[in-house]
């Protein structure tokens, strides 16, 4: 029998606030364990959360990115269970009333078809504290505890790995867009779990309700898989999940309901408990928060915060400036490569844009690669950026010159035109000078003269490197190569 998958996944992104989400604790990476912390945020008795309106907004901006419904009354719960990450044994989160409903992102397979990956709904929680294991002991660590933490929930409508990595990629690159999180998966901004299951092939997608609503009755049984902190992670975990379930179906052995773990040294799951339902965690209302009241003039204010979509900037940029879908997929996938572009292409033709295009993805990719800098870390301002391809552009300064320039202004920054100015950098286009420069260059060299003579047509590029040469680098090597061809061709 043919199998197919059904994958849903629940992705955590943690929010770039200052602070914690129901405390004042500030948020830092790389500080010394349990520095970070008070009695909120480590559970003492008594203590009070007070919320972190800066989550809010973030989590309803994220949830307009992608568009959801935005909810204007949403409440916060307590998911109870023990577990030494979470002091007070419960976790303060959303159940019955998320802050975002719906929405979803659309993903583009390798052959070219489109999907729409559904989302069900994003809350926001607390996230848990980091527990280091070590040889023979374990230690928590609570500079983690209470970070503000949105909960992504997808609807099952992935049917492979590839699908899974697409929607997570367009998911990063719209959350990263909008400026909510760094979603860095190192440091753990960004961690998903993935719920699996096979079902056999009928061609007719997600059995549904009559009222639409999906029958997860007639779906395989889940397994949920944690403790992945890399997409190549999820990817090899989702493989061999749904070849194991498979062999299983094979053998006639019965699939359980559990969560399983990632070992990516053996590159296999394993599990590590049976699978939780909502009723396990005795959810019940918060009762030291109030609900979360958002107005519609509220909201509107942080429409007016996000910035254009991934996906509709790339329309724009290639019909604004000229450029190739390649270019401006590569440049849009990077916000700050994005803006650093347009500011330097503002006011230029879409000629001169192109050459701008072609500058940066080439030599400025390669020094911010090999400097190890993002473009916002180099010297190089977009105005100076623009001058140098401005000047090659109108010819004052030659390929070479701009080649020589670019790396330095880069690391050191500086006026382009001031430079080249002080230099004397300026490229010879006076043909007179030119000219002379071929002469000379001819006259002190016989025996590439008598090679072009007997057929050997490349000789005349040996003359176009002398006049370079004798020009300090400053002639237009077009220029030259033309007088070149002339002058042999009248021996």
């Amino acid at each position: 029998m043919e199998f197919e998958n059904t994958i849903g996944l629940e992705t955590h992104v943690q929010l770039k606030t200052k602070t914690k989400m129901f405390c004042s604790c500030l948020l830092k990476t790389g500080c010394e364990p349990n520095t970070n912390v008070c009695p909120v945020c480590l559970g003492y008795p008594g203590a009070l959360p007070v919320m972190n309106k800066e989550a809010v907004k973030l989590t309803v901006m994220s949830g307009m990115m992608l568009g959801c419904e935005i909810n204007r009354h949403a409440t916060f719960d307590r998911k109870n269970y023990f577990y030494p990450d979470m002091a007070k044994d419960y976790q303060i989160s959303e159940n019955g009333n998320p802050l975002c409903i719906g929405g979803g992102v659309e993903i583009t397979r390798a052959d070219g078809t489109k999907k729409f990956i559904r989302i069900n709904h994003i809350h926001l929680e607390e996230d848990a504290a980091k527990i280091n294991h070590y040889a023979t002991t374990s230690g928590v660590d609570f500079n983690r505890g209470g970070t503000p933490l949105m909960e992504i929930v997808s609807e099952p409508d992935m049917e492979s790995a590839d699908d899974a990595i697409l929607y997570l990629t367009a998911l990063k690159e719209m959350l990263v867009y909008a400026g909510v999180s760094d979603c860095n998966l190192e440091e753990g901004n960004m961690r998903s779990d993935v719920n699996i299951s096979i079902r056999p092939k009928d061609g007719q997608g997600l059995p549904t309700k009559a009222d639409g609503s999906i029958d997860f009755s007639k779906l395989g049984t889940k397994v949920e898989i944690k403790n992945m902190n890399s997409f190549s992670g999820i990817h090899a975990a989702l493989v061999y999940e749904a070849k194991r379930q498979r062999e299983c179906m094979a053998h006639s052995i019965p699939l359980v309901q559990e969560t399983r773990r990632w070992d990516g040294e053996a590159m296999e799951t394993a599990p590590m408990r049976s699978k939780e339902n909502a009723h396990d965690y005795r959810y019940f209302p918060e009762p030291d928060l109030v609900p979360v009241e958002l107005s519609s003039e509220q909201v509107e204010e942080w429409r007016k915060l996000l910035p254009e979509k991934p996906e509709l900037r790339r329309v724009r940029m290639i019909e604004e400036y000229g450029i190739a879908e390649y270019d401006a997929d590569v440049l849009s996938r990077h916000k700050a490569n994005a803006d650093y572009f347009e500011a330097a292409a503002k006011g230029l033709d879409k000629k001169v844009a192109k050459l701008l295009c072609n500058l940066f993805m080439s030599d400025v990719m390669a020094l911010m690669n090999a400097s190890g800098k993002a473009i916002g870390e180099s010297a190089m301002t977009p105005a100076a950026l623009a001058a140098l391809v401005k000047m090659s552009a109108a010819g004052t300064i030659n390929g070479p010159t701009l080649k020589e320039l670019l790396p330095e202004i880069f690391e050191k920054g500086g006026d382009p035109e001031a430079i080249v100015k002080e230099r004397g950098l300026g490229a010879v286009s006076d043909t007179g000078a030119l000219e002379a420069f071929v002469d000379q260059a001819i006259a002190a060299n016989p025996g590439p003269v008598q090679d072009f003579k007997n057929g050997k047509k490349a000789a005349a590029g040996f003359f176009v490197g002398q006049v370079m040469k004798l020009s300090k680098g400053k002639a237009d090597p077009k220029i030259v190569g033309g007088l070149v061809a002339k002058k042999l061709a009248a021996l």
